[in-house]
């Protein structure tokens, strides 16, 4: 069980670094940058989203392959 969370946590993680990935590339985000200096927050969501789904996917998947 603890391993289908894992994997659904690194699929959900990879999902919405693809999609931060889109948004961090879109001319709204081109624009803010321009006129603010930084990108959107829904980009800034979406990838450090996608980076600690993924982190808890992979360390849950590493520790959940020890034996007790």
């Amino acid at each position: 069980m603890a391993k289908a969370i894992s994997i659904a946590l690194i699929v959900g993680g990879v999902v919405l670094l693809y999609f931060g990935g889109q948004s961090f590339h879109s001319f709204s985000n081109d624009m803010s940058r321009l006129f603010t200096g930084a990108p959107t927050n829904k980009t800034i969501f979406l990838i450090a989203g996608g980076a600690v789904a993924l982190l808890a996917g992979l360390t849950g998947l590493a520790s959940s392959g020890r034996k007790r």
